[in-house]
C-alpha cells in the first residue's frame, strides 16, 4: 500500500512506495483469464501446481529436471526452458524450490522471472527462506513495476496433495488479496501476515515449533518401544489427549510402517533451522531448544538420511541408543 512505512524486523521499503508514482494498475486474477507460470514441480509443487490447472487456470512450467514435471505436462501445462521463459508466457509467477540460493536464481538471476516479467506481474515465492530476501525481491520487482509477495506453506506432501496448507503471506494487502483464487486452490488456512517477509519471519515460528516437537515425538515413541508397549495402542491413547499434534497423527503411523520417504526433506529442514537460529541471533534471542534440534538433525543428515523426511530423526535417535529401530 502506498505510503505504508514498514518498521521493527522488517526493512524500511517506503522509498520504494512513494506518491502516486508507485500506484500499479488493479489486479484482476481468475480462472481462464489468468495464466500461471510455475517453477519448481518438487515433491509438494507437483501438486500445488496440479491443483491451479483443475481450477482452470493454464499454466507454463519449469523445474531443472524435467522429468519431475511430466505428470502437470499430461494435464496440459506447457513447458519453459528457464524461469525467465515462464515469466515471459505468464500473469503470476509461483515458485517453491529448495534453497535461498535457488530462489535468488530462479527470481533475480539473469534468467530469473523477474527478468521476464512486465509491469503489473506478480511474483510470488511459495519457499521457506531468507526474509531478507524476500524484502530484497520485493523491492527488485517493485522497481520494475512488479509486484512480489512472500508465501511459505506448511502441510507437507499430505497438506499439498489434497489443497489444505497453511499459506502464511507476506506483501501488499490489494495484491495478496487479488490472489485469493489462487490461494483458495491450494489451501485452507491463508493469512495476510504483513508486508514483506512477514510471511518468511512466521514460516520461522512454524519450524520452531515443528523442530521441538519432532524431538519430543520420536524421543517418545523410542522410550514406548523400549518399555515393551504396543506402540500402536499407545498412538490411540496420546493422540487424543493433550500430547496430541499433526506431527503425531501425520508422522507418528510412518514412523511405525518405517515409511521414511519424504513430506518434507531434512536437508531442507536443516536449512530452515539454520535460518531460523541466524534471525534469532539477529534478533538478540536464545533458543537453546532450536539449536539442540538442529545439531540432532545435522546427525540424522550425516548418518545419510539428508533425502528422507523429517520424522528420519527416529532413526538417529535410535542409533543414539544402540537400537535398531528398523529391526525392531
Amino acid at each position: 500500500m502506498c505510503g505504508l512505512l514498514y518498521s521493527g524486523a522488517f526493512a524500511d521499503v517506503s522509498p520504494l512506495i512513494d506518491s502516486t508514482e508507485c500506484m500499479m494498475a488493479a489486479l484482476s486474477i481468475s480462472p481462464g483469464k489468468t495464466r500461471v507460470g510455475w517453477i519448481g514441480t518438487g515433491v509438494m509443487g507437483n501438486s500445488m501446481c496440479g491443483h491451479l490447472l483443475k481450477a482452470g487456470f493454464t499454466a507454463t512450467i519449469y523445474s531443472r529436471t524435467k522429468d519431475k514435471s511430466t505428470a502437470l505436462l499430461d494435464q496440459g501445462a506447457a513447458w519453459g526452458a528457464t524461469p525467465q521463459e515462464v515469466a515471459e508466457q505468464s500473469d503470476v509467477i509461483f515458485a517453491i524450490v529448495g534453497f535461498p540460493k535457488d530462489v535468488r536464481e530462479v527470481f533475480l538471476g539473469p534468467r530469473g522471472a523477474l527478468a521476464g516479467s512486465k509491469p503489473g506481474n506478480v511474483l510470488v515465492d511459495m519457499t521457506t527462506s531468507d526474509p531478507s530476501l524476500a524484502v530484497e525481491i520485493y523491492q527488485a520487482a517493485r522497481a520494475e513495476g512488479v509486484h512480489a509477495v512472500d508465501a511459505p506453506v506448511s502441510g507437507g506432501d499430505v497438506g499439498a496433495q489434497n489443497a489444505a496448507l497453511s499459506i502464511m503471506i507476506g506483501g501488499d494487502k490489494e495484491v495478496i488479496d487479488a490472489l485469493q483464487p489462487c490461494w483458495s486452490a491450494m489451501g485452507k488456512t491463508i493469512i495476510h501476515q504483513g508486508p514483506a517477509g512477514a510471511g518468511q519471519h512466521t514460516k520461522m515460528v512454524n519450524q520452531i515449533l515443528i523442530s521441538t516437537t519432532m524431538v519430543g515425538l520420536c524421543e517418545a515413541l523410542l522410550y514406548g518401544y523400549k518399555a515393551g508397549l504396543d506402540l500402536e495402542t499407545v498412538l490411540k491413547s496420546v493422540s487424543t489427549g493433550a500430547a496430541g499434534s499433526k506431527s503425531l497423527d501425520n508422522l507418528g503411523p510412518r514412523i511405525l510402517a518405517n515409511n521414511f520417504d519424504p513430506g518434507f526433506y531434512v536437508e531442507h529442514f536443516i536449512k530452515d533451522l539454520g535460518i531460523a537460529l541466524s534471525e534469532a541471533k539477529r534478533l538478540g534471542l536464545s533458543l537453546p531448544g532450536l539449536a539442540l534440534a538442529e545439531q540432532l538433525y545435522l546427525s540424522v543428515q550425516a548418518q545419510g538420511w539428508g533425502r528422507s523426511g523429517t520424522h528420519a530423526l527416529m532413526l538417529a535417535l535410535a542409533e543414539m541408543s544402540g537400537c535398531d529401530w528398523k529391526s525392531r
